[in-house]
């Protein structure tokens, strides 16, 4: 099996800041994914949540369903209360044939709030990485026996965002736990991910092809901007736009027997970026990359 290429609607209609986007149908972003070369979609806050409405959306635009974004607060609740909250999330993905959910630490992050710096998000409390990768683990090996394994996204503006971090968090949890690569939040954190892959690639699941405007991110850096206004401003864009080595980053992947979803996911103003233009670009970069690392 080779890898599959999928996008996120974030291309056209932001889930953080909903008036970026917000009078774009979904079937706008759905005609425009295919269009562009696309093969499945992330879910976005437009998908109905309901597998029966949702499979005959994505089957006349013949699109699959990647995956789905969930919200995790195991600092503060149980595994038991964790489990219960993810219920409908995760039958929604069974019943539409995904394999893996992404999965990210929210409790006190500061990314959705634009008036904030992404500078003010809480740092990891560690003394608890011990407790934290137990019962991380312990939620990751109930979703698996479901047949969903999860994918954790270090995000920007969370717990969990540093190189460091994501060796702490992956050195405190067991195989059942993914790993999500996204290599556009790992530059913005300042971390390297191409080092990132290649120690933890037996563990990555998922990965988010997110490329950063250098000289837009030093801007930010240095504004001590939120993350919203540095998405705002142009710090992402997709593959092959910007300063990520992505034929380094793939080169690891294919060494790894990488076989899942490379997804687009560059959240941008789609007034200033033209979604289909950039969704375009952006297949056409990944695919061409991909397909020269051997993935394809």
């Amino acid at each position: 099996m080779s890898v599959k290429l999928g996008i996120n609607p974030l291309t056209w209609t932001n889930d953080d800041l909903p008036s970026l986007g917000g009078d774009t149908p979904l079937a706008t972003c759905l005609t425009e994914g295919k269009q562009a070369g696309f093969a499945g979609f992330e879910l976005g806050h437009k998908f109905p949540r309901d597998p029966e409405l949702l499979k005959p959306i994505l089957q006349r635009h013949e699109l699959e369903l990647v995956s789905g974004w969930y919200s995790g607060y195991l600092l503060e609740r149980s595994v038991e209360e964790e489990i219960e909250a993810v219920q409908g999330h995760l039958r929604l993905l069974k019943a539409m044939g995904c394999k893996v959910m992404v999965f990210c630490e929210v409790t006190g992050c500061v990314h959705g709030d634009q008036g904030k710096p992404v500078s003010e998000r809480p740092p990891f409390p560690a003394e608890r990485w011990e407790e934290y990768g137990a019962k991380l683990t312990e939620f990751a090996r109930y979703t698996l026996s479901q047949g969903v394994q999860l994918a954790y996204h270090h995000h920007m503006g969370t717990v969990i965002e540093t190189e460091a971090e994501v060796d702490a968090l992956m050195q405190h949890t067991g195989p059942e736990l993914g790993l999500l690569l996204d290599t556009g939040h790992m530059t913005y954190a300042g971390g390297d991910p191409v080092a990132v892959a290649k120690r933890w690639a037996r563990r990555i699941n998922h990965v988010h092809c997110k490329d950063i405007r250098a000289q837009v991110l030093k801007e930010a850096r240095n504004r001590n901007a939120s993350f919203l206004n540095a998405v705002l401003d142009g710090a992402f864009t997709v593959p092959g736009d910007g300063c990520v080595d992505y034929p380094a980053v793939f080169e690891v992947l294919k060494d790894n027997d990488y076989q899942g979803w490379l997804v687009v996911e560059a959240e941008q103003d789609p007034s200033v970026a033209h979604p289909l233009t950039y969704a375009t670009l952006g297949y056409n970069n990944l695919h061409a990359f991909a397909r020269n690392a051997g993935l394809l």
